[in-house]
């Protein structure tokens, strides 16, 4: 049964066929690992206390529930659900919730960690947070996937609150499944729109929420460029995933100029040197039923050679590992604006910085989504809406103060975005808290 809910975050990119050929399998390596691996060389080199460690390494809190859902056929299915509170010295507990089969406690737990550090260089007032359930979404119907996220809630909402912890969309969620779960919060506590962010509009949502990754990355793309050398109108790209994430980057880019000469998606991936038209692509797949690879004036293209277009800028919006020690090598590009979580394994980190490929890390890159979920919980603790314009513009001020904060540091100390990016932000949770008096 097809989904009637479609993701409104990162699209998946990866296929069963494809994982044969190691350059467009996912890496081994797990997001667990690869945030451990920062993190401790943030924290050494800081120079920090290693008995404390732990501290802002290990989640604050762990949640793992059982959900039982009764199918369309009339059989039982029992998923799991997870929500991690990783660190809230800075503020209420905030990070999406996704359901993916491959969601594991690891997983989630790499995320979570992963939004402290992410709100911290925001400069928004939130802690860290991720939830999850193991649910393979695609597969499932509007009722069954509304049983999940009703569950789900009715199971953890002892632990969220607008001034405790506010899930938000991620993989396979979106605005529908944000109501369900407002929803089911409020018949249990009262009329609560601040439980969750990325809602419809109808039910206070915040106008540019949709958008705001996508835009949040390609702000992050205008402000790249000027070290890079590039300019828009010039500037080719190519898109890996194209949900959410990766649909508005490539619609928001090209109304800059630039051009799509590649993009893939859960069932494949095309190419075109004359460029691939991104608002009548999303609306091919949105609107028309069609597949990526049926889309006219351009060519398919395997999974491990997607990685070989040459292109200035290259933005993953899949899932984590995609780009690795197997395929970084191959990739021809001069800037990466990481639209996904953990898109790059340390390794293939090294191997592309070697190549002097430009890396604009997830950690700041794709931060537009919760910046723009601050701006809509600021909207339904006043009870007044901003509008679209005032949002974008907002959303661009917080981008480029966070770009600029990291990169003038990057190059005082000649480092790369994404290790200055941890320092930074183990810097300022460390000190909100010893301020607190968390610590000594």
């Amino acid at each position: 049964m097809a989904t009637t809910t479609p993701a409104v975050s990162e699209a998946t990119s990866e296929t069963a066929t494809e994982a044969v050929d190691p350059r467009s399998a996912r890496a081994k390596v797990s997001d667990l690992e690869v945030v451990e691996h920062y993190f401790n060389w943030a924290w050494d080199e800081l120079g920090l206390r290693d008995d404390l460690r732990p501290v802002f390494w290990e989640p604050y809190r762990e949640v793992s529930v059982q959900i039982p859902v009764k199918m369309a056929d009339g059989h039982t299915e029992v998923y799991h659900g997870y929500r991690i509170q990783h660190n809230g010295a800075r503020g209420p507990y905030k990070g999406g919730v996704r359901f993916h089969h491959e969601v594991d406690n690891d997983e989630v737990r790499a995320l979570a960690s992963m939004m402290t550090w992410k709100t911290a260089i925001a400069g928004v007032p939130f802690g860290g947070a991720k939830g999850g359930v193991n649910a393979p979404a695609g597969e499932l119907g509007s009722g069954e996937l509304q049983q999940i996220a009703r569950s789900y809630m009715g199971k953890i909402y002892k632990v969220l609150g607008p001034n405790r912890d506010i899930p938000a969309p991620d993989i396979n969620t979106n605005a529908q499944v944000m109501a369900w779960m407002m929803d089911e919060y409020g018949k249990l506590m009262g009329h609560t729109p601040a439980i969750v962010t990325g809602k419809p509009i109808s039910l206070e949502g915040s106008y540019g929420r949709d958008a705001a990754t996508g835009r949040g990355c390609v702000f992050m793309y205008r402000e790249a460029a000027l070290k890079v050398g590039l300019i828009p109108k010039e500037t080719t790209f190519v898109v890996q995933g194209f949900g959410n994430v990766g649909s508005w980057a490539a619609r928001i880019m090209q109304q800059l100029g630039a051009t799509m000469v590649g993009v893939s998606d859960a069932l494949g991936a095309i190419r075109s040197e004359a460029g691939i038209d991104a608002e009548a692509l999303h609306k091919h797949l949105t609107e028309d039923g069609g597949r990526l690879d049926d889309f006219p004036g351009a060519e398919p293209v395997a999974a491990g050679d997607f990685y070989e277009i040459p292109c200035d800028v290259f933005f993953p919006a899949a899932l984590g590992g995609m780009i690795h020690k197997d395929n970084a090598d191959l990739m021809q590009c001069k800037m990466i604006v990481e639209g996904a979580n953990n898109p790059t394994t340390f390794e293939a980190d090294e191997i592309l910085e070697d190549k002097g490929v430009y890396i604009v890390p997830d950690l700041m890159a794709n931060a537009g989504g919760v910046v723009c979920s601050y701006f809509e919980w600021v909207q339904n603790m006043q009870h007044f809406r901003w509008d679209e314009r005032e949002v974008n513009d907002k959303l661009g001020s917080v981008m480029r103060r966070a770009y600029r904060e990291v990169a003038n540091r990057a190059e005082e100390e000649q480092l790369g975005l994404r290790k200055t990016a941890f320092k930074i932000a183990i810097e300022r949770v460390v000190d909100a808290s010893r301020t607190r008096g968390y610590i000594d």
